[in-house]
């Protein structure tokens, strides 16, 4: 009986495809290996998004080479690391529809992509260079999934997409999914403060099912960094969107991403970080060092923030998130 291994790098969307290549595998009469010395077969799902992520890959690969896998790569690839890789691995497979059924894990959670890719265009983000354009499913077959999956007892549905509260009419698929007969909870990622609308924080409050954390990508406390990364938003119009949000929601928990060390991201600039922080009080945080991707119009500034002033920022930031707990 021939054994697969995945491993996966990235965010919850890569976790997703994981499943669903396992799904894919299985029906092609594969069994899954509890470690990857077992392994006939081994997958790797990469995520472009950071160097350090990549920089992993190609430790990944020497160290299964030494094993005689077949080797494969799949997941969000720029082409220029698809060039890197082309003679080192056997095998790379484009992105698995994210429509494809999946082998949820066992332990009561799923994930559910609703939609991919991007349409923003955030100035360091290899996201719509990978997925491509935003690309939504439908209603009925995120209903019907959602339904089966409650059936089988899953206690949480997590739905996921690179900016998942664009999907259109996001607010009416939560009051449908809210309706569903059953004891469960809903929780959404990633969302983009540009699409957090009256009308979805409105439907939130109302939900019984659906989860107070809110995931609200900031990613800046200074306003010409902001501007510098295409967010299309400005620090006063994100305390105001928290305001409303705390209002109409009084238990709701706003969680967050920030990238520091952006191209000439200033000592000044920074602190306008510490100051939101402060100012905020986020539940929790995800803090990454500004990594130079290829394609992104960040790509062309110089990254001139020194890799240790970049990892101080973000000690800086974890502490205060840590002691914030």
């Amino acid at each position: 009986m021939k054994k697969y291994y995945i491993i996966t790098y990235g965010c919850q969307m890569n976790e997703s495809d994981s499943e669903k290549i396992a799904f894919q595998l299985e029906k092609e009469g594969y069994k899954p290996a509890k470690a990857m010395e077992q392994a006939d077969l081994a997958i790797i799902n990469v995520c472009s998004v950071r160097q350090s992520a990549i920089n992993r890959v190609h430790s990944k690969i020497k160290q299964l080479k030494s094993l005689k896998l077949k080797i494969i790569l799949t997941g969000c690839i720029l082409e220029k690391d698809k060039k890197k890789f082309k003679d080192q691995v056997d095998q790379i497979w484009p992105i698995i529809d994210f429509k494809a059924k999946s082998k949820y894990k066992p332990d009561k959670k799923a994930l559910v992509p609703i939609m991919t890719g991007c349409n923003n265009f955030c100035a360091y983000c290899a996201v719509p260079y990978t997925r491509n354009r935003e690309k939504s499913r439908p209603v009925d077959e995120i209903i019907k999934e959602v339904e089966a999956l409650v059936k089988k007892g899953y206690k949480e549905i997590i739905l996921l997409g690179q900016n998942v509260n664009s999907y259109q009419n996001f607010p009416a698929l939560l009051q449908s999914l809210n309706n569903i007969p059953g004891k469960f909870q809903i929780k959404f990622l990633t969302s983009h403060p540009k699409d957090m609308s009256d009308e979805l924080i409105k439907v939130i409050a109302k939900s019984k099912k659906i989860s107070r954390e809110i995931h609200l990508s900031v990613q800046s406390g200074n306003n010409q960094i902001l501007k510098k990364m295409n967010r299309g938003y400005t620090i006063q119009d994100y305390k105001k969107l928290i305001r409303k949000i705390r209002k109409v929601i009084p238990k709701a928990e706003i969680s967050t991403d920030f990238i520091v060390g952006f191209p000439n991201e200033t000592e000044k600039q920074f602190e306008d970080t510490v100051k939101l922080i402060k100012e905020i009080g986020f539940k929790r945080a995800y803090v990454s060092a500004y990594s130079p991707r290829a394609n992104t119009a960040a790509f062309k500034l110089k990254d001139n923030v020194p890799s240790n002033e970049k990892k101080r920022r973000k000690r800086i930031i974890l502490d205060m998130l840590k002691h914030a707990q």
